[in-house]
């Protein structure tokens, strides 16, 4: 089976990025990390940083590389919790981190990547076979800021 990676590309600082991400979201951790010996179109030998970790079970690699394009909305990474209280607790710490709260659960973090930190139930509700009940759901899922599990539960239960 083929394994697949999502590569993120950091102008600087990614070690302490990949350090915050793994100490905030459960089961994951750092791999290798690996300094390119050779001449890059981005520098010279030894100032590209390859770091390998699992955020969960989702492989990344980040790549420290000098600047080249931005982070932007065209790509998040989306945390699917069980409860309020981990959304509170991952929102919380990347606010903390010097994150910025954007609208529907969404954050960028303080080197512009951008994540969604939404309830597992979510995609279930606005999926469901009652469309006014996903209606519902939707609506007040778009007028908020952080996931409010509780009132996605009042929504869709009428």
């Amino acid at each position: 089976m083929p394994q697949v990676v999502s590569n993120l590309w950091f102008a600087e600082q990614a070690r302490e990025a990949v350090e915050f991400y793994v100490s905030v979201i459960p089961d994951s951790r750092i791999g290798r990390t690996t300094i390119l010996p050779a001449e890059t179109p981005s520098g010279p030998p030894g100032s590209v940083e390859l770091i390998e970790f699992t955020l969960g079970d989702q492989a990344f690699l980040a790549m420290k590389a000098g600047p080249l394009d931005s982070f932007n909305h065209s790509f998040s990474i989306a945390i699917l919790l069980d409860s309020q209280a981990e959304i509170d607790r991952i929102w919380d710490a990347f606010l903390a981190n010097g994150g910025t709260p954007e609208a529907c659960g969404w954050l960028k973090d303080r080197w512009g990547l951008s994540w969604q930190i939404v309830p597992r139930a979510l995609s279930e509700m606005v999926a469901d076979s009652d469309r006014e009940r996903a209606k519902r759901v939707t609506e007040v899922m778009l007028g908020m800021v952080k996931i409010d599990l509780a009132a996605l539960d009042r929504a869709f239960n009428g």
